[in-house]
Parts: structure tokens; C-alpha cells; sequence
């Protein structure tokens, strides 16, 4: 029987992922067509951490330890944008590649914000 938290994250986890395979196949992409090579390497380490985060929290030792890969997985993806926009506004990627890059992007953060806002809600310890 699979617990609440892993059914809950699931769909991050689905959406974490293929964002993560969309980021090697556009790295793939910088650097045959491109010979861009060192902001395709940081895109390429954030933009794969969020799903390998995101998996990791699925076996976290406490609540606390889920928050926290979720919001490292956060700032990966808060940083994985930065890259994306750094990479549209030099010329390497194109409008249409990176409006839908940005938005899948965009939707991760908002997933794990929810996310991370709904367990530290859940597991906070009532006032005296």
C-alpha cells in the first residue's frame, strides 16, 4: 500500500522527471548544434537535480528531511529558470523552445511551493 505522501507527489514526481528529460535532450541540442558547453553544464545539473530531489524525498527519514529536499528540489528549479532565461536572452534557445521550457519550469515551482507549504502546515507542532 503506497503511503499519502507518495500519491500526493506523484505528479510532481511524473512532471519533475520529463522536465528532466527535456533539459538532457535541449543539452544534447546546445551542445551538437550550438558548441555551447558551459552554461548547457549548469542547466543540465539543476534542471536534473529537481527530479532526482523530488525522488529522494519519497524515502525521507522525517517530515523535516521531506521539507528539506523539496526545498533544495525548489531553489534547483528556482536556479534551473535562471539558466533557461540566461540561455533565451543570449540567443541560445529560441522563443518557442523556452516559453514552453519557462512554463513547465514555472509549474514545478509552483508545485513544490504547494508542496512544501502543505507539509510544514501538516506536520507543525500546535501552540501551547
Amino acid at each position: 500500500m503506497k503511503s499519502e505522501k507518495c500519491c500526493a507527489e506523484s505528479v510532481l514526481r511524473q512532471k519533475s522527471y520529463a522536465f528532466a528529460i527535456r533539459i538532457v535532450k535541449m543539452v544534447r541540442f546546445l551542445r551538437d548544434s550550438q558548441q555551447e558547453f558551459v552554461l548547457s553544464k549548469q542547466v543540465l545539473r539543476s534542471g536534473t537535480a529537481v527530479g532526482a530531489l523530488v525522488r529522494e524525498s519519497e524515502f525521507a527519514q522525517s517530515p523535516a528531511d521531506f521539507v528539506t529536499k523539496l526545498s533544495v528540489a525548489l531553489k534547483e528549479c528556482n536556479e534551473t529558470d535562471y539558466w533557461l532565461n540566461l540561455l533565451h536572452d543570449t540567443g541560445y534557445v529560441g522563443d518557442e523552445a523556452f516559453e514552453s521550457m519557462a512554463a513547465d519550469c514555472k509549474e514545478i515551482i509552483a508545485m513544490l511551493v504547494a508542496s512544501v507549504k502543505t507539509i510544514k502546515r501538516n506536520t507543525a507542532k500546535p501552540s501551547l
